[in-house]
This record gives structure tokens, sequence and C-alpha cells, in this order.
């Protein structure tokens, strides 16, 4: 239960057990892509693009954003209606605990690299073992960003790797320090606010593949940080599209809503998690000065205890309110430059919708935001993967990471004066 909640899912088999399939795309072998990330001259080719037939949502969805006209043309099924899986998704608790719990983890074997970091701390990258001999370097990367003491063993996160994968993405699961069983070399964790992990993983990807566009997808917390990133880094981001999923966007309404009712189950679920966490690396805290609560982390019950105890002292903060408040991607998303693809559920019992930063999306014309009636957190069982299989977001994303990638590909070739037709012989 402790490590099913706001970024966390049940495993169905260790990670060291897992099997690789080696499916490739038939179209990967002849391929001689020209591939770049977008330059001035490719964004305003882009611009030039002629539009494509706009769908008409389906009025079961909310869509809504600056981008509409340029990015619904996106999506095949948008205008289909959203149907959640009889009596599991009638119910937003039972939906979250359902896919927490007995979602499908697709096996997928997993080549672990330690980043270590300016200040000594330790990030774990899980990319797709043969990836290196299978893919050229210039295909498209996507860094996934799990949730709160989430990591590359949880379904969710699996199921969008196997999809980009059998697209002939390479794929990198961005593990934050003590997540995913990764290494923790510094008396400090990673929290809401911390944008320098994010910058250091971006920077290691671009480097390492020049030639390929690079995009990133976060859920919840790391949907949170992903889109603080886009907007605090807006004028330096590199990446060419981001996808934010569960996002709770502010933190306050997202405590406030988080300590009532049931929710508290889930609270007490992932402050478990974090004081297990904790324990594993404690001896990391001894002798640290400042207001460290070593005793309350290593016991919270809640996580705002936790966050009081130790992430806000680590990260500068006065009070955990001022570190909530300053840490909600929802102060950010007006400055994102990049196209940002947003999808939320109304009955999300973590991610509340009245969070959710409407406006600045409106106004922003990177931006489109897709909230579903139902879905509950990190849930969304319904479509053709329900009720055990992947998350009715899934294709939404691929279909829209895809369409951002065919179109940088054009307006690159129209840049470099290459027809469309070249750029994919």
């Amino acid at each position: 239960m402790a490590r099913a909640f706001l970024g966390s899912t049940h495993s169905s088999s260790p990670l060291i057990a897992l099997r690789f399939s080696s499916f490739t795309p038939s179209f990967i072998t002849n391929q001689r892509r020209r591939s770049l990330r977008p330059t001035p001259a490719t964004v305003l080719a882009m611009a030039e693009l002629p539009s494509e037939k706009r769908i008409q949502p389906h009025p079961s969805l909310e869509v809504l954003g600056g981008g509409c006209d340029r990015f619904l043309p996106a999506f095949k099924d948008l205008d289909l209606p959203y149907k959640p899986f009889p009596v599991i998704g009638s119910n937003r608790h039972l939906e979250t605990i359902f896919a927490s719990f007995f979602r499908t983890c697709p096996n997928v074997k997993l080549r672990r690299e330690c980043l270590r970091a300016a200040d000594n701390g330790t990030v774990a990258l899980d990319w797709v073992a043969g990836d290196d001999l299978r893919l050229p370097l210039d295909s498209p990367v996507l860094i996934l960003l799990p949730g709160l003491t989430g990591g590359s063993q949880d379904s969710y996160v699996r199921h969008m790797l196997v999809r980009a994968r059998d697209r002939g993405w390479r794929v990198v699961v961005f593990n934050s320090r003590g997540c995913g069983n990764s290494p923790v070399t510094t008396p400090q964790f990673y929290s809401a606010s911390f944008l320098g992990d994010m910058r250091e993983v971006v920077a290691l990807v671009t480097q390492r593949y020049p030639k390929a566009n690079v995009y990133a997808v976060g859920w919840s917390l790391g949907g949170n940080i992903l889109v603080n990133y886009l907007g605090q880094d807006s004028l330096s981001c590199p990446l060419s599209g981001a996808v934010s999923l569960c996002n709770p966007f502010d933190l306050i309404v997202a405590d406030e809503d988080f300590r009532k009712g049931f929710n508290n189950v889930y609270d007490k679920a992932l402050a478990r998690a974090l004081h297990k966490i904790f324990n594993k690396h404690a001896d990391l805290f001894n002798d640290m000065p400042g207001e460290f609560n070593i005793r309350l982390a290593a016991n919270a019950k809640t996580v705002r205890d936790y966050d009081n105890a130790l992430t806000r002292v680590s990260f500068g903060f006065n009070s955990v309110d001022e570190y909530y408040s300053k840490s909600s991607s929802s102060k950010f998303i007006k400055d994102v430059k990049i196209p940002l693809l947003c999808i939320q559920a109304a009955n999300d019992p973590i991610a509340p919708d009245r969070g959710i930063p409407r406006e600045d999306i409106k106004e922003n014309p990177n931006c489109l935001l897709i909230v579903t009636p139902k879905g509950g957190h990190l849930g969304w069982v319904a479509g053709p993967g329900a009720p055990l299989g992947f998350p009715w977001t899934d294709p939404f994303v691929i279909d829209f990471l895809v369409y951002l990638e065919n179109h940088t590909a054009k307006a690159s070739a129209s840049s470099i004066g290459l027809t469309p037709a070249e750029v994919m012989t």
C-alpha cells in the first residue's frame, strides 16, 4: 500500500527478473532521417505548414488551451466519448486503487546508468536494453518522470515506455534520488521545486544524442517538476515537446484536499513510502545543521509532516506552506514556450480539478488541456486497454508526441531546402 499512490504503483515482478522484448519496427532499418531539434528557422517553418482539419472533441471531454488550433489535429480519437470501465470507473477511489494494484506491468529489460550530479547526488537513468544497437542516433528520445516515490518499476511508466519503444523511440526513465532503488549519496533527496537534476538529465540526453529531438512525459509530482522546468527554463529549454498528466499544479490546494476524508489513506501510504526511503539513508543526515527534524522524518504520518521535517529545510524554505506555494507549477505554465499537453481527470482525488490553471493555459499558445470526467489519480481505466491494460491516456500522449516529431521533421526539411519525402528516405 505504501508505494501505491501519487506516482508509485504495485509491480508484479522484480526488476532483475524482467524479460526484454526485441520488437523492432520495420521502418527503422531503412530509415535515414534528418531529424533536428527545432531552431528559430524550424519554428518559423512549422508555423507556415498548411493547417490540418480540426476535429471537434466529444462533449464528455473538456478541451481548451491557446494551442487548440495547432494541436487538435494530432488526435484522431478525441471525438469519441470517454467511457469509464463499468463499476471500476464509477468511483474515483476505487479506480485509483484498482489501477495501482491490478494494472498489468509489461516486462522490459532495462539498462541502468547512474548519473552523479554537480552536488555529488545521484539519480538513476533506466534505458531500454539494446536500444543503442537497434536504433539510429537521430531516433527521438523520450524522458519519463514518475510521480512521488515512483520509478521505472511502476505499471503506468512501463506501459508508456513500451508504447514509445514500439514506435521506434529511444526511452529513458528518470528515477529521482532514492526512487526506483536509485542510490542516495548526499543528505538531500528531491523536491517539487528542485530542478538541478532535471537540468542535468536533459543536458546529458541532448548532448549524447545531438541529432535527435528530445521530449518528456511526467506524471503527478513528476508532471509538476516538468512544468516547473519548462516555465522557469523557458528561454534555454532544449526539449521539443512535453506532456503532463495528473499534475497537482497548485500544491497548496492539493495539500488542503489531501487531508480530507478518504484522501487520508493516500496521505498515510505516501508518508510511509517516504520515510521508508529516508530510513534507508538516515545515517547521511546525522549531525546535519539547521532545522532538520530527523525523528519526525523517520516516523512521519503525513506527507506534510515529512515535508516540514525534511524537504522544506533541505531546499531552504521557511515553512512547508512557502515550499508548496513556491513549488506549484501553476505559477509557471504561462511561461512555457514549447508544445505542452496537459491531461487531467476532473475527479482526481490527489490533483484537484480546482487547482488547474485554466486561464493561463487558455492564454498560452503552446498549451493544450484535456480534462476527462472520470479517471481518478493515475487511473483512467477506460478505452481499449481497460481494465487491466494501458491507461486511456497513453494513445493520446503518443499521438501528440508523434505529431510533434513529424511536424518538426517537415519543418526541418523546409528550413534546409528538403521536401518532406526526402526527410523520410
